[in-house]
């Protein structure tokens, strides 16, 4: 059996410091090898350098195989190349431009493709929400939004949830007003850790932050923590 895993980051990581490196010690434990190879996708970003430093100083320190895909310069075989990773980690930014490019380029079907293989798909705020069926975005200057995403896993999802203050309010207004049923929201410095597609865990890696799934019931919102 192919064991499938998505780790959706809400929000750090070595974007922001270098640290510890809690959460990529966890996504490259999850490769049974001395040295797995991972790719970095940077595209929320404009395929930003500073970000691919950090990408390459966090994970070399983790003795893996460092790579990555630009697409606003000449893009490489990516059928090729994804498929030859152990892990895909996908850089925050604008999910909608980052989806849009991704399309364009058929990428969106190849990371599908690599998934059911059983390649560790990840990534943080952008690279989170990419994986589920829909996600909430600050993509808009203006106001926050549902957008769609790729529909690997089920779900709408939420990052940043206790890090910018107006998500919260976001969510609980649009599942108040029936637009969704239930939301997925998951914090800073946390990660839900997505197993064979149904089997979710919460991977705290700052201070007790957490994943849950919040809806509402009798008109009262209900938090279901994973």
């Amino acid at each position: 059996m192919i064991n499938k895993n998505i780790v959706a980051i809400g929000g750090g990581g070595f974007g922001r410091s270098l640290g510890e490196l809690k959460i990529e010690k966890y996504i490259t434990s999850l490769v049974k090898k001395e040295r797995p190879k991972i790719c970095f996708i940077p595209t929320a970003s404009g395929d930003n350098d500073l970000y691919k430093l950090n990408f390459y100083r966090a994970f070399s320190k983790l003795n893996c195989i460092t790579s990555h895909i630009d697409f606003f310069s000449r893009t490489v075989n990516l059928e090729q190349k994804v498929l030859s990773q152990d892990i895909i980690y996908v850089g925050g930014g604008n999910t909608k431009s980052m989806l849009a490019v991704w399309k364009a380029w058929n990428l969106d079907n190849i990371l599908k493709i690599g998934y059911e293989k059983g390649i560790i798909m990840s990534g943080v705020s952008a690279g989170a929400i990419c994986w589920f069926e829909k996600g909430i975005t600050d993509s808009f200057a203006d106001k926050l939004q549902i957008i769609d995403c790729l529909g690997i896993v089920k779900g709408i999802a939420c990052p940043h949830y206790d890090e910018e203050k107006e998500r919260e309010p976001f969510v609980k207004e649009i599942i108040k007003k029936n637009k969704i049923n239930s939301c997925i929201c998951i914090e800073g410095n946390c990660a839900l850790h997505i197993k064979n597609d149904f089997d979710y865990e919460s991977i705290n890696f700052g201070n007790k932050k957490k994943c849950f799934k919040i809806l509402k019931k009798n008109n009262e919102f209900i938090h279901d923590y994973f």
